[in-house]
């Protein structure tokens, strides 16, 4: 699943941390958790320290917290580490390498955080890098990476390779030209390769009863984020499938020469903003985007234990649309700040939102490079709507459902089926999720509600 990364826009106002910032912090923590520790050893036996949230409570009671304060590394658990690292050093049936040890130790410290914190080797965040800039070689997938080694595919990008071979989203790859997928198997993303040369996907597709093989050829992917067309003279329609460093500029330039074709007036009647599948990307980018169409009001904030992460998102004025109505299509791939874009556009009371419900990943990730070339993704803050909503584990409810051809359905496809989740604050036991909506008919369908909705002006979304 894409990653937030901060670029500030130009034209909105904001507080935020900037990454280096935010890296600065993450080292700082640590380094003044071991020199607090140094000063202070923990009593024999190692007390634990207290949860966050108790010791909060007992603040607010106007009560003083017993337990050691959060910056303060177990000891006891250090030592147990190393005890067991020796163990495996001196006595495994053969040899282990140190830094094959220590990239395991790393990767087990975050693997039971959430889906989305992780471990990225050299050539993971090399290519979480290549795939914001927009180029990369490869077959053109966003993907989550399971406990289990197998990969889910998110969302295949618009015409890549993946897209044409026929993978879709919520397939599980278990298996790259042969070899089963394993945690290990993954450090030098197989997805990745030569331009021309071909990979086989083995495929667990929701109703099928045995994997399919999809062969894949690799090539470069140049991924042009946004597109358009008029899809009726004064309607105009614009589709993003990634939010990328350009795509704010590139969804100007297609709105500005949309308006042109629209008449004398370069006015357009509506817009329909497809943003179906779009996994997410650059949380900035999707602010901008949202400036563009509004004149005012709250577009997103961030919120974590640290005050230092914490965002708020306002637009400035100027509605490059005047006022023209929206329409907002999304479904189940539609995810991180694909959400944001369409909450944004919702709760100010700019747009309808059609389709299904939305993936649901309302965390923001922060990304710490390491001096040897690799970096730590980690989950350091949750994203809210204008009106105070979370979408972690829930989505977003389209205002008018639509239903797939063919009542073809993702299957268990949302943040609330990943093992290990974010509990969300709206998340319900027992929700519904959405489907993929492939084709042409959702843009028609929105399209006619764009018409039906005409100059009528839009209640903004109720708080919760």
């Amino acid at each position: 699943m894409s990653s937030v990364f901060f670029a500030i826009p130009s034209r909105t106002r904001i507080a935020v941390a900037r990454p280096g910032v935010l890296a600065v912090w993450l080292v700082t923590l640590l380094a003044a958790s071991l020199a607090a520790q140094a000063q202070d050893p923990a009593p024999p036996g190692g007390a634990k320290a207290a949860d966050t949230r108790q010791a909060e409570d007992e603040r607010a009671d106007g009560k003083q917290a017993g337990a050691k304060p959060d910056s303060q590394v177990p000891l006891e658990e250090i030592r147990r580490y190393v005890t067991v690292y020796n163990t495996v050093k001196q006595a495994y049936v053969e040899p282990v390498d140190d830094r094959k040890l220590m990239q395991s130790a790393i990767r087990g410290l975050l693997l039971d955080l959430d889906p989305h914190s992780a471990y990225l080797v050299r050539s993971d965040a090399q290519s979480l890098e290549e795939d914001s800039s927009g180029a990369y070689d490869g077959i053109g997938v966003d993907v989550q990476v399971q406990p289990d080694g197998t990969i889910l595919v998110i969302a295949p990008i618009d015409d890549t390779p993946a897209a044409r071979a026929g993978v879709r989203p919520g397939d599980l790859i278990i298996a790259i030209d042969g070899k089963p997928l394993t945690p290990e198997s993954l450090g030098d993303n197989p997805l990745r390769g030569e331009p021309g040369s071909s990979t086989v996907l083995s495929v667990q597709r929701e109703g099928q009863a045995k994997p399919l093989d999809i062969t894949v050829k690799r090539e470069t992917i140049r991924i042009s984020s946004v597109r358009g067309r008029m899809l009726e003279p004064g309607y105009g329609y614009i589709r993003i499938s990634a939010f990328q460093a350009d795509t704010a500029n590139d969804f100007v330039r297609q709105l500005d020469e949309l308006s042109a074709q629209a008449g004398a007036d370069k006015r357009l009647r509506g817009l329909v903003l497809d943003l179906r599948s779009n996994p997410g990307g650059l949380l900035t980018a999707a602010v901008q985007i949202a400036d563009e169409l509004l004149e005012k009001g709250g577009i997103v904030s961030t919120r974590g234990r640290n005050p230092v992460v914490d965002t708020v998102f306002n637009a400035t004025a100027g509605d490059r649309l005047r006022g023209a109505p929206v329409v907002v299509l999304v479904d189940a791939g539609s995810a991180s700040a694909s959400e944001v874009l369409a909450a944004a556009l919702r709760d100010n009371g700019r747009a309808r939102v059609v389709g299904s419900r939305t993936f649901g990943k309302g965390s923001v990730q922060t990304v710490l490079p390491l001096d040897n070339g690799d970096a730590v993704k980690l989950t350091t803050a949750r994203y809210y709507t204008p009106n105070g909503r979370s979408i972690q584990a829930r989505g977003i409810d389209p205002d008018i459902v639509l239903k797939p051809e063919g009542a073809r359905s993702a299957g268990r496809y949302s943040e609330s089926a990943l093992p290990g989740h974010l509990r969300g604050d709206q998340e319900a036991a027992g929700q519904g999720v959405g489907d993929v909506l492939d084709g042409d008919a959702p843009i028609t369908a929105a399209l006619g509600v764009l018409k039906t909705q005409g100059n009528k002006p839009l209640a903004a979304s109720a708080k919760p």
